[in-house]
């Protein structure tokens, strides 16, 4: 018999629907049942693309014998972590300080009030390598609680006085400036892996933020080893086998030091950041193949995401046919006979052998690139890419008529956020109308489905919501509201933004510290109130939060939210200077704020063609913390920012400033993208927001 989870709202929920274990889903009725029987609660948390997921479900969720041990010893609860990052933040840190690791699958064992105990990660059928297999862990944590009381009760108490000072504020900060970001930099370059990329050994996760950080370090200060680290970390990411060389986009992470051998699971946020910067290493040098796979990148999730709103799905699952990386490897005859003609194009550019490098089959990647592919098969460059393109279809159709791993088709608000930004960016800078109309189309898709009286939700399965979202789901959806006015200059997104941020004030602003929680006020009452100021695999949200209250002080001059930015930004000051890695975002946030922004109003008819030569060149170059308004300055639902910003003779005109102050007014795209990137190099750090209405631009 099906439990309690065939209707969840989550796929990830729906695969454990068929196992003998009698699973609830987290909340009331699960919590009332421990305590009425004086169970334990065996609280699972994972997610759809897990693939070690999978593996404890098939050795242990899904045996008869292991089932009724759960069922008899526990009320069971099942949650996916994509759902409520909440509850995983909580648990995982308490699974952390028992066991000095994390990760998933995570298996936390609870009191009845959802105090933690005991837990850890994957737990084998049999003991292996030193780990107890789970039977017996079921069999011990069930005694304890049976026959020791005292020391459970003491275990949690001890696990809660952690939790409890882990989420309590930091003291005050340390103010950051340009010595703290040059230092942060430099922490940066010391951990930079010369031979392979990226920072540091194996495992290697793509990291997109603190790379941003990087590229806008090289922008202030033209740091040549700042930009080396960039190109040199994107390339590789780029030609490894952690991207899909195929159908485009990353996966989630690379198993070796070599970016080669991935954890074939494929991730919405991850493509998200790595799209956004590929975009800005495109505007930065030209690189030709950083634009190819952003290009690809977007068009797989374009191809393969997209959602029946316009927004965008969550993963694709490592495994097909039982097995992780089955629908992404080739076997070299497969190649041979699906590239033809174009065979030795293939075989030489993507490494392939007879061995293979994965299992026996091959994890396509780029060995050398086009140039070394052309000189070893005798082709000229052009000829090479035509071949590449070709065979790349050749597989794609091939790889398509493969069992396809699993999708979560769950649509995630602060990932739908990172992607929008991504399309958004994209569009401008390579004047792409298809990603433009995506962007707008996925923002409607967001706004209508995630999106309930100006309060954001955590995500939802064709229209059915899970949750109230977290800080990190408004403050990523206020941010793709206000980048989609930049790219459209249409207000209704200026006030969908606004609404978003002034509620994310309310709900989750600690009036106390300045410090932000991850919950709202009136969410469901936890052990604790989790409080993350680390990026992760994903901007926290407190980064984010930081980045919009700082962008709309700059757009609307609301000294207030450039106010509380600054609190959050400088209250991470040393952390952002001596380990950037963890606070990529962040400390990308806090160039914005030592630096400063280049304001863009852009005055005149949208539709105008000289408008969209200036827009166009404005994308096309890289501009760190570019605030842009743009439209008819007498429109009263416009920012402050294009307040006084008339047209010149009548002619569309731009105006570039700093605090509201402008430089001359021009309507030459070049001499604009000139006035903006002199004030990203000669800007003075800035100790304080932005205050005090703008009056008329110079030259009016």
């Amino acid at each position: 018999m099906p439990n309690r989870l065939r209707d969840s709202a989550s796929p990830y929920l729906r695969q454990h629907a068929d196992n003998p274990v009698d699973w609830h889903e987290w909340g009331p009725e699960a919590l009332a049942r421990a305590r009425d029987d004086h169970k334990p609660i065996l609280l699972s948390i994972g997610y759809a693309a897990c693939h070690w997921c999978h593996v404890m479900a098939h050795e242990s969720f899904e045996d008869a014998a292991t089932a009724a041990l759960m069922n008899e010893l526990f009320v069971n609860i099942k949650v996916d972590r994509e759902e409520r990052p909440d509850l995983d933040s909580i648990y995982m840190q308490a699974v952390q300080a028992l066991t000095g690791h994390g990760g998933w699958p995570m298996t936390v064992f609870l009191t009845p009030d959802g105090v933690p105990f005991h837990g850890g990660t994957y737990f084998p059928p049999e003991d292996r390598h030193g780990i107890p297999s789970f039977q017996r862990v079921l069999r011990a944590v069930a005694t304890a609680w049976r026959e020791q009381p005292d020391k459970v009760a003491q275990s949690g108490q001890a696990l809660t006085e952690y939790l409890q000072r882990a989420a309590a504020p930091a003291g005050p900060g340390q103010s950051v400036d340009r010595h703290s970001l040059a230092l942060a930099f430099r922490s940066l370059a010391q951990q930079f892996d010369q031979q392979h990329g990226g920072f540091g050994g194996a495992p290697k996760f793509p990291p997109s933020m603190a790379l941003d950080f990087l590229l806008r370090h090289w922008a202030r200060t033209r740091e040549p080893l700042a930009i080396e680290i960039v190109s040199r970390t994107h390339a590789a990411m780029r030609s490894g086998g952690i991207y899909d060389q195929v159908g485009g986009g990353l996966h989630r992470y690379s198993v070796d030091a070599a970016w080669l051998v991935p954890h074939f699971e494929k991730m919405l946020y991850d493509n998200a950041q790595f799209a956004r910067l590929g975009v800005r290493v495109w505007q930065a040098t030209g690189d030709q193949e950083a634009r190819q796979a952003t290009e690809q990148t977007l068009d797989w999730a374009l191809r393969e995401m997209l959602d029946d709103s316009g927004a965008f799905h969550s993963s694709l699952d490592a495994d097909s046919e039982g097995h992780e990386g089955r629908f992404y490897v080739w076997d070299l005859a497969d190649v041979q006979r699906i590239a033809g003609t174009d065979a030795d194009v293939a075989i030489a550019h993507w490494g392939v052998t007879q061995g293979g490098n994965f299992e026996g089959s091959n994890i396509l990647f780029v060995p050398d690139g086009v140039g070394a592919t052309a000189a070893r098969t005798g082709r000229d460059v052009a000829a090479v890419r035509d071949a590449l393109a070709r065979v790349r279809r050749r597989l794609y159709e091939a790889r398509a008529k493969r069992t396809w791993p699993l999708k979560d088709d769950k649509v995630v608000a602060s990932w739908n956020g990172l992607m929008i930004r991504a399309f958004v960016e994209a569009a401008r800078a390579f004047q792409r109308d298809d990603y433009r109309e995506a962007a707008i189309r996925a923002g409607r898709g967001l706004r209508s489905t995630l999106v309930r009286d100006d309060r954001v939700m955590r995500s939802a399965l064709r229209g059915r919501v899970s949750g109230p979202g977290l800080l990190e789901d408004f403050a990523a959806t206020g941010l793709a509201f206000v980048d989609l006015y930049g790219l459209t200059f249409d207000t209704d997104w200026l006030r969908a933004s606004r609404a978003i941020a002034s509620q994310a004030v309310d709900l989750f602003l600690d009036p106390v510290s300045g410090t932000w929680f991850d919950t709202a006020r009136d969410h469901e009452r936890l052990i604790v109130r989790p409080r993350e100021v680390t990026d992760n695999a994903t901007p926290s949200g407190t980064s984010l939060m930081a980045d919009l209250l700082l962008h709309w002080s700059r757009l609307d001059d609301l000294p207030q939210w450039g106010a509380l930015a600054e609190a959050a930004v400088h209250q991470a000051g040393e952390t952002i200077a001596r380990y950037p890695q963890a606070l990529g975002y962040l400390a990308g946030v806090a160039d914005a704020l030592v630096y400063g922004s280049a304001q863009v109003a852009l005055s005149g008819p949208v539709d105008d063609v000289a408008f969209r030569k200036m827009e166009d060149r404005l994308g096309s170059a890289f501009i760190p913390s570019l605030v842009l308004a743009g439209g008819d300055p007498d429109d009263p639902t416009q920012p402050a920012l294009m307040a006084n910003r008339h047209p010149i003779e009548g002619a569309p005109t731009a105006f570039a400033c700093r605090r509201f102050a402008c430089e001359l007014p021009t309507r030459d795209p070049g001499e604009l993208v000139r006035q903006v990137e002199q004030m990203s190099k000669d800007a003075g750090a800035e100790r304080a927001p932005e205050s005090g209405r703008p009056g008329p631009a110079s030259g009016d």
